[in-house]
């Protein structure tokens, strides 16, 4: 398969995302602010909502934006942060999350975009959508800030499973190649394998294993591959995409979003400190204004899942406004690009033995 094969046009059409209102932190309240602000922005997006309707209900009606624009399916329960994902599987049928990844299955809507607990989604996500053909393990791709030209660098698995063999790192890095190629619009992405080190020789077997087969398709699949990456390349310009297991993945991003905090705390407190630093930070507010824009981590909110017969977007649970109308900008890029059957085919591109893998 070449490279052009990710590239056909996207199609001007009505795009309908199917929202899980219920299971995020702030509550019903701020997803449909979400969709009021995604709604007033853009004119093309539908929505169905998930959840209680008479609790749903006025909050909508007081959205002059989501006049016309949204269905309600009532869904008496929740899923809470609390639950374990295999009850959710075996016993969440009356839920706002599973209604949400339902109506994809089923065809109304085109992307479901969840603020919910990651575990189940993932498991509601994989049982009633399945796998795609070839995938084995399903991973979460996040678009993390760095130097290069087009902000953000795609980095996956992050959390949907901990494990990783060599033939799913490989398979991680055509997803997630296929999602720089779409969604940043980098024809030719530069893939990095993430380790202890750059040198070859370094790491455990499977990595070892996987710089091999990742090496090998890079001609083939249409993308650059760099070899070995190390943790203070993730928000560098060495690479566009950082492949690595879930549990590596998953304390990267946690750590990332630490230190943002942390030195954004350390920003004010230097800023307070005298009559002469609060002065400074008046002369300096718009360049720190800018600065919070770029690092704040709600307008980046939305990891996608990578491997399924269809998208979903897992938006923070904590999210407010901001960070839900981030998720559905995000997943009505990808809706309007039709990435899943652009993911689909760069998967199925593999040859049979690795399929079989």
């Amino acid at each position: 398969m070449t490279a052009q094969t990710d590239q056909a046009p996207a199609n001007a059409r009505r795009i309908i995302l199917s929202v899980d209102a219920m299971g995020g932190d702030e509550g019903p309240a701020a997803v449909v602010a979400g969709c009021d602000v995604s709604a007033r922005k853009n004119p093309d997006i539908q929505f169905i909502l998930h959840g209680p309707k008479a609790q749903l209900t006025p909050l909508v009606d007081r959205k002059r934006a989501l006049a016309g624009r949204v269905e309600i399916r009532d869904a008496a329960s929740v899923v809470s942060m609390d639950d374990k994902p295999s009850h959710i599987v075996r016993n969440g049928k009356d839920t706002s999350m599973w209604s949400a990844i339902e109506a994809v299955r089923e065809g109304s809507a085109t992307v479901a975009v969840s603020c919910g607990n990651t575990g189940a989604l993932m498991a509601l996500s994989m049982i009633r959508l399945r796998k795609l053909p070839g995938v084995n393990r399903p991973a979460i791709a996040v678009l993390y800030p760095s130097s290069n030209p087009q902000g953000f660098n795609v980095m996956l698995d992050v959390g949907a499973d901990i494990k990783a063999e060599a033939e799913d790192l490989l398979r991680y890095a055509l997803m997630g190649m296929s999602y720089a190629r779409n969604g940043l619009d980098l024809p030719r992405p530069r893939v990095g394998l993430l380790n202890v080190g750059t040198e070859e020789h370094k790491g455990r077997p499977e990595l070892k294993e996987a710089y091999e087969l990742i090496r090998d398709q890079r001609d083939v699949a249409g993308f650059e591959f760099v070899g070995f990456v190390e943790g203070g390349d993730i928000p560098g310009d060495v690479c566009d995409v950082i492949v690595t297991d879930g549990f590596t993945g998953n304390v990267a991003i946690k750590t990332g979003e630490g230190t943002a905090s942390l030195i954004g705390d350390r920003l004010r407190e230097a800023f307070k400190f005298s009559p002469l630093s609060r002065l400074a930070s008046l002369l300096a507010f718009t360049s720190l204004n800018r600065l919070k824009k770029k690092i704040d981590p709600r307008r980046v909110n939305g990891g996608v899942f990578l491997g399924l017969n269809g998208t979903v977007v897992k938006s923070h649970g904590s999210a407010d406004a901001t960070g839900v109308s981030a998720a559905l900008k995000l997943a009505a890029q990808l809706a309007d690009i039709k990435f899943t059957d652009k993911l689909a085919a760069r998967v199925a591109g593999l040859p049979a033995e690795e399929k079989e893998a």
